[in-house]
């Protein structure tokens, strides 16, 4: 088990390149931060500062739509996501940078907005980002979307396919194998990527088609995986890029694996502490905000 003292956080890069070498390669929280009444779970989990001894061999992050979190956990058009939530380490005091969508993404996969305060496209950045990342510490990385008309396309709209929602596209350094249609994802789990981002289309993300749909959609294609992943020491992450609207942007964000006490955590969080705990998980260096943000903790088990 690691700490998550100053020494023990240069310990946790130390002890992953470590565990990755022998395969061979492989703070402050800018949310508002306000009080939430926790969702339904088997207990509330305190502020200890346990984290997974070992990377998950895998990792899947779905990223749903504007909807805000009472309405996701413990919402009566979404028991399967709740039932999810229940099963895992549930976040009550999660939140997005900002409003609308497409700065919430760039945040959880760049670690910075980019200067972008809208939706518009297309948008083009060279920075560093996640993909790149891992890509070069011998890792993977896949963005699945829904929709999204063939592999490498970068058109802004498709259907129900929308670009703003798709933050590896923005970055062309990438080869055009991390921007691939959810219809790509392999059959057999263990051929996923290290870490893949799987975001609906707009309907089922539930901007245009509401809760219930994506509930629907998330207990047709999370099931297989959530069950898998129990026995394959990988991770199912789940959250939304923004609320409804409000200025606190309070969002739904639990995790779902073997290494993960169910329960409650109050800590508060953002996207840019999601994408410090992915960087930790693999020994990366935390991106821009990311570098500020405080890991997801007290959830870990040993």
């Amino acid at each position: 088990m690691f700490t998550r003292t100053v020494a023990g956080a240069i310990g946790i890069v130390a002890v992953t390149v470590m565990i990755l070498s022998g395969c061979s390669s492989s703070g402050g929280s800018s949310g508002a931060a306000n009080g939430s009444t926790s969702p339904p779970a088997t207990e509330q989990l305190g502020a200890g500062t346990a984290v997974a001894a070992s990377a998950p061999d895998h990792v899947m992050v779905v990223v749903f739509e504007n909807e805000d979190a009472k309405n996701i956990v413990g919402g009566p058009d979404a028991p399967y996501l709740t039932s999810l939530a229940e099963s895992g380490a549930t976040f009550t005091n999660a939140h997005g940078e900002t409003h609308p969508s497409q700065p919430n993404y760039l945040a959880l996969f760049s670690g910075s907005t980019q200067g972008v305060t809208d939706d518009s496209c297309p948008q083009t950045f060279s920075g560093p980002n996640l993909a790149a990342q891992l890509q070069a510490a011998g890792q993977t990385f896949v963005g699945y979307s829904e929709d999204l008309p063939m592999a490498g396309y970068t058109g802004c709209d498709a259907g129900n396919y929308a670009r703003r929602h798709n933050p590896w596209v923005n970055f062309p350094a990438l080869p055009t194998s991390v921007n691939q249609p959810s219809s790509a994802m392999p059959a057999d789990f263990s051929n996923l990527p290290t870490v893949s981002f799987l975001v609906p289309n707009v309907c089922n993300d539930m901007h245009n088609c509401g809760v219930a749909a994506g509930d629907d959609w998330a207990r047709a294609h999370l099931s297989g995986y959530v069950s898998w992943a129990q026995q394959h020491n990988s991770l199912l992450v789940v959250t939304f890029d923004e609320d409804n609207g409000s200025s606190a942007n309070h969002i739904a964000t639990f995790l779902v694996g073997p290494m993960v006490t169910a329960g409650a955590s109050d800590q508060q969080i953002d996207h840019y502490s999601l994408l410090r705990t992915l960087e930790d998980m693999y020994g990366l260096p935390p991106l821009g905000q990311a570098a500020d943000a405080e890991p997801l903790s007290g959830i870990w088990i040993d």
